[in-house]
């Protein structure tokens, strides 16, 4: 009976020992895969933080052309009216206080 009770006892040891031997073998290869993993991910992250650059880097470019072009359609249309006013002021013909829009009114007076 003692002996049975020691070999009880022995099995249960061993299997404790065993399922501890397996859940570190377990968290070790965990470790290691994810130390592996470390340089495909940081490859992964740098590779998408390149693609998501150039994609802003070329919508900035667009956009300053079209603020380019949009700049160079204010000054035409400032050079035309200015042209036109001074035509109508030369035939004696004053644009009425209405016909100038407040934001021009500003800009006419401060320059900003």
């Amino acid at each position: 009976m003692l002996g049975a009770a020691a070999l009880l006892g022995a099995g249960l040891f061993a299997a404790r020992a065993t399922r501890a031997a397996a859940r570190t073998t377990a968290e070790a290869q965990r470790a290691a895969a994810e130390a592996a993993a470390e340089p495909a991910q940081r490859q992964a992250d740098l590779t998408a933080f390149k693609e998501i650059r150039d994609e802003l880097k070329e919508k900035i470019e667009r956009q300053d052309r079209r603020i380019d072009g949009l700049s160079g359609l204010v000054l035409a249309y400032s050079w035309t009216v200015d042209k036109l006013i001074s035509r109508m002021r030369d035939r004696g013909i004053s644009p009425e206080p209405e016909d100038i829009h407040d934001r021009v009114r500003e800009h006419m007076s401060t320059g900003a």
